[in-house]
């Protein structure tokens, strides 16, 4: 079983795929119209991600299908521990993973679930990081954005 809608919100449009019943792909996307999930799966992370934008403290309790390394599932699983309004330096979180920042970015970059596996909670020891790959356009202000949505407020200089 395979779905893809797009869906509005505060931040930007986002487009969800899921495949095997799992979320399996969350995508910022401002070109496609929006369209309505047509499986309970599909509804229920809709209304998940409504009441996380509603209040950032409101979790994500459905499947989700991330394929990647053993090494990127255990960076994305430990995403999932870190609080709304909290964030981890990339050093931080791969001291707690016996790894390398560099390797905590690198997996944090192919993280095909963003929201749901907040790694827009990961920042730089200097400042804001990277998101998705950029270090700053669009997805950067997404980063931003959701950061501040959460409450936490991030100086850069």
């Amino acid at each position: 079983m395979h779905e893809t809608f797009v869906m509005d919100s505060p931040i930007y449009k986002l487009k969800i795929h899921i495949e095997q019943n799992c979320v399996a792909k969350v995508e910022f996307n401002s070109d496609e119209p929006v369209s309505l999930p047509a499986t309970d799966l599909g509804k229920k992370l809709q209304q998940q991600l409504n009441d996380y934008f509603r209040s950032p403290a409101n979790s994500f309790a459905v499947p989700v299908l991330p394929q990647g390394t053993d090494f990127q599932a255990r960076v994305w699983l430990a995403l999932t521990d870190i609080p709304p309004g909290k964030v981890l330096t990339y050093g931080e979180l791969a001291e707690k993973l016996g790894s390398s920042a560099r390797a905590v970015g690198n997996a944090c970059r192919r993280n095909p679930i963003p929201l749901i596996v907040p790694c827009h909670r990961i920042v730089a020891k200097s400042g804001i990081g990277g998101f998705a790959g950029d270090t700053d356009g669009r997805l950067i202000d997404i980063k931003l954005r959701l950061l501040e949505h959460e409450g936490f407020g991030l100086k850069l200089g």
